[in-house]
């Protein structure tokens, strides 16, 4: 399995935590670059950024052409016509650059793993399967993915990690339904999550970024 490259934003200081984005389909690490400016998380300590970047696959649904993409998307319909394998790779690929950030000093109960869109179901996937205590999970304008598998292989140490779902009232392209589908999941196995969803299509917005800096600041907050 090969290491993800990423784009990383380092503090002046030794790192008090670190927060892991994952980008969307044919985007690339450096899409949420500006997190790292706009987010006002002074209060937490000194924040290392990890943007990853997802390996260059084949994408069925948009002809075979090669992009930037953490799993295959097969065709539109993202119950029934999954790509397991692919998932359960960028699972585990999500998992060591984890493993990277602990062995690097930041326990694992100061690292947030977040995503938007694909980066979002690989953020829930990897995130509540992973095996050691996460500081909390964002995803924005995705879905759960392999959900039928969730409450058996959800991860004890993640069973009570905090959650950010936001998205987009008319989404096009994942549709708000998918996103409330994940919400009410997680809510019925006990999941803590704040949900936020706001008056945009397949994208972040202003109102977002204020929530999410208010949740990180607060699941961040020095111990």
């Amino acid at each position: 399995m090969d290491a993800l490259q990423t784009f990383e934003v380092h503090p002046g200081a030794e790192p008090r935590a670190t927060i892991i984005v994952l980008h969307g389909l044919g985007a690339d690490g450096t899409d949420f670059l500006s997190f790292a400016d706009e987010m006002k998380l002074a209060a937490v300590g000194p924040v290392r950024w990890v943007f990853p970047r997802a390996p260059e696959r084949a994408v069925t649904i948009n002809g075979g052409h090669r992009m930037r993409a953490w799993y295959d998307i097969l065709g539109t319909d993202l119950v029934r016509r999954e790509d397991e394998g692919g998932l359960r790779e960028s699972f585990a690929q999500v998992h060591a650059l984890i493993d990277r950030e602990v062995a690097r000093g930041v326990p694992a109960n100061r690292i947030v793993l977040g995503g938007f869109s694909q980066g979002c179901a690989i953020t829930l996937g990897a995130g509540l399967r992973y095996g050691q205590r996460l500081a909390g999970l964002v995803g924005m304008s995705g879905y759960m993915p392999l959900a039928a598998a969730l409450e058996a292989e959800r991860h004890d140490a993640n069973a009570l990690t905090p959650l950010f779902l936001a998205h987009g009232r008319s989404d096009p392209v994942v549709p708000l339904a998918r996103g409330a589908a994940a919400r009410d999941q997680l809510q019925a196995l006990g999941q803590p999550l704040d949900w936020h969803d706001y008056p945009m299509q397949h994208s972040v917005c202003i109102e977002e970024v204020r929530d999410l800096q208010r949740w990180l600041l607060q699941v961040l907050q020095p111990a």
